[in-house]
């Protein structure tokens, strides 16, 4: 598969580097930002939604977990840890808080990195193209599901779906645009608009059930499909 041209966000306060990574970049075919301050980083990318991230760890202002943990919870954009620090405990985590690869500085090579943007980019967009025709196949099946919103109803090809008033918001939400990607964030401040406390498990406990409901209505327990790392999309 041929990767197409990208926009790149370079998050890196090293300025020799930084420069560097930008030419390798643009070498390849793509359009590098490079922005020094952890401060500027989500501005930056949500003005622009970038197709990637290369994310320094240790950055002024914001550090880079913080970071990764905040874009995480916008996107799905494959995000790439540079960082000098190359403890197992600094890889864990940053894979755990959503990043797609860890890459340490120390040696730094910079083919090294092209090929893993390469390789990111390849899978995000193999990803985008499999949404597109999620998208395309739920608008075929679009009358399988009818929801009432005015009568707080819901069913799956005629037959009713016994749901919960949360449940059946949540159903609302992501059925209103099918192949789109929620993160849990998300769906926390979207059902609860009171500001209660509660937590991303309280999300996955919805989603369970709901399943349950959709596949005993003859929906099958995969049309609300889990995005690891980031939250849920409705098949349709």
């Amino acid at each position: 598969m041929t990767v197409a041209p990208a926009r790149v966000l370079v998050v890196e306060d090293e300025p020799k580097l930084s420069a560097l990574l930008a030419d390798y970049l643009r070498a390849a075919g793509h359009e590098p930002e490079c922005v020094a301050d952890g401060r500027e980083v989500l501005a930056a990318w949500t003005a622009r939604r970038h197709d990637l991230v290369l994310l320094d760890l240790m950055l002024p202002g914001v550090d880079g977990l913080t970071l990764c943990r905040e874009l995480r919870a916008r996107s799905a954009v494959p995000i790439l840890m540079l960082t000098a620090r190359a403890e197992e405990s600094d890889r864990l985590m940053g894979l755990e808080l959503g990043a797609d690869d860890y890459i340490a500085k120390n040696p730094f090579s910079p083919r090294e990195v092209m090929a893993r943007v390469k390789a990111a980019l390849r899978r995000g967009q193999a990803h985008e193209a499999a949404t597109a025709a999620a998208v395309a196949a739920a608008t075929t099946d679009a009358q399988a599901l009818s929801i009432d919103e005015a009568g707080w109803r819901a069913s799956w090809r005629g037959e009713a779906l016994d749901l919960t008033p949360i449940e059946f918001r949540l159903l609302h939400i992501l059925a209103a645009q099918p192949g789109r990607v929620y993160a849990r964030a998300q769906l926390l401040d979207l059902l609860h608009v009171d500001g209660r406390e509660v937590t991303d498990r309280a999300v996955d406990s919805h989603i369970k059930n709901l399943r349950r409901k959709l596949e005993r209505a003859g929906a099958g327990s995969e049309r609300i499909r889990s995005i690891y790392g980031v939250g849920y999309r409705f098949e349709g």
